[in-house]
């Protein structure tokens, strides 16, 4: 067999199934693009999970009818200046995101620079170019994806509900939030919004703690420690939650890395040993932490979907991750979270569980049998009330009163004193026992 050279469509659609494995992979490439062109707000809208449409719009810096035509071609971007990959300093640096979704689906991009009087459009269906032309729009760029997948219906066949697509865009979406907390970020269905993040103001700490209390729940805002360390040039910042304040599973723990949402082994095994001596081996804590490097000191390049790292001193970064966390949580050591403070102070007070759950106090009853003790003052059922206790020895029990033996009733008695109906016949044994027996 020969070796041939493959066509360019065939090519894209090889690397679209390495970088855009759902539509989750595509929105993340196309947000980061909105973040590198400096936008300060980014809107998402999808349709049945991002299967039928993905549109994202930003007021970046917008592109000209030429940067148009270069954006949709292999491996033309912008971002790397000196063409040197062991100084990265943006979100993507590849240019494989916008041709590899153009070879899988229907693309549209409209742009107008800053400082343009006029935008411009372009589209891309299954690889073929049309455009540029002219169009309305202010400054800025949106780009929609339509039909994801319809070049590809093998692949269109492993996505998932949408409902199940739209939760994984949802969580790109809050990780890219999280480490960018001065751009506005919204999500929309197309019946309604998701969510929706202001900006936050003030200093890094505080628009940090604003956001992730956004994100992570205004429980863990109001139980977080600041953490902030440095060692050899590495600086760790962020915040962790208190140990009284944990999961079932490790979901709300986040590691940004140059502003870059990274899933890590040696982050997750960092947390884990920090938080050994303050938590039992099936909870985890909540953790938030943003690590600054020099970019020649972590490789980026080492997964299609840019979500692993590889650091060129390991050690030094699990050490700093560690000793961290240990630090914060010992200065913090005499809290308690609220959430554990309001439930231990809710049941020192007399009903105070029923009142955490808002429900009224009920006392509760106990059922009555037929072999219960009448309550004192009333008749027993059937009899008349000047002959309840007809027959009761002094001292004795009721003639209601239950067996000690047998937790049978007494036997009704007739008012001559004789047995009533119904009544259980009184055998004496020998040795003068008062036993009743059947």
């Amino acid at each position: 067999m020969a070796i041939r050279r493959l066509p360019e469509t065939l090519v894209n659609q090889i690397a679209a199934g390495e970088v855009v494995e759902r539509p989750a992979a595509a929105v993340k490439e196309l947000v980061e693009n909105a973040l590198d062109a400096g936008a300060g707000r980014i809107d998402v809208v999808l349709a049945e999970g991002g299967r039928t449409l993905i549109s994202v719009t930003d007021d970046g810096c917008g592109m000209g009818p030429d940067e148009l035509v270069l954006a949709v071609e292999r491996h033309a971007t912008s971002k790397l200046p000196d063409d040197d990959l062991t100084h990265i300093a943006t979100l993507g640096f590849r240019g494989e995101a916008l041709p590899s979704i153009g070879a899988v689906s229907r693309l549209a991009l409209t742009s107008r620079p800053r400082d343009g009087a006029e935008a411009w459009t372009l589209s891309v269906e299954g690889g073929r170019l049309d455009g540029p032309r002219p169009a309305a729009h202010p400054p800025g760029t949106r780009v929609e994806v339509r039909d994801l997948f319809y070049a590809t219906p093998a692949r269109l066949k492993f996505l998932k509900a949408p409902r199940t697509e739209q939760g994984h865009v949802v969580d790109v979406l809050h990780r890219l939030a999280m480490a960018h907390p001065e751009v506005a970020f919204s999500l929309n269905d197309g019946t309604r919004d998701v969510f929706r993040l202001a900006a936050s103001a003030g200093d890094l700490f505080e628009a940090r703690l604003d956001r992730l209390a956004a994100i992570m729940g205004r429980e863990f805002g109001d139980n977080a420690v600041a953490v902030q360390a440095e060692r050899e040039g590495l600086l760790l910042s962020g915040h962790i939650g208190l140990p009284t304040l944990n999961r079932a599973n490790a979901q709300k723990q986040f590691l940004f890395v140059n502003g870059r949402p990274v899933r890590d082994k040696l982050f997750f095994g960092a947390v884990r040993g920090a938080y050994r001596d303050f938590l039992a081996a099936d909870r985890h804590p909540y953790v938030a932490l943003f690590l600054d490097v020099p970019p020649e000191t972590v490789d980026v390049n080492v997964h299609p979907a840019k979500t692993e790292v590889r650091f060129r001193d390991a050690g030094l970064v699990r050490g700093l991750i560690v000793g961290a966390i240990r630090h914060a949580l010992a200065d913090a050591g005499h809290r308690a979270s609220t959430t554990v403070a309001q439930a231990a102070l809710g049941a020192a007070r007399p009903g105070g569980a029923a009142r955490r759950l808002g429900r009224p106090l009920r006392r509760r009853r106990r059922p009555r049998h037929a072999g219960a003790r009448p309550r004192p003052g009333r008749a027993q059922p059937g009899l008349p009330r000047a002959l309840d206790g007809i027959g009761r020895p002094p001292g004795g029990p009721g003639a209601g009163a239950r067996n000690p033996r047998r937790g049978g009733p007494g036997p009704r008695l007739s008012p001559g004193g004789g047995p009533g109906p119904g009544a259980r016949h009184l055998h004496r044994r020998p040795d003068g026992a008062g036993n009743r027996h059947r």
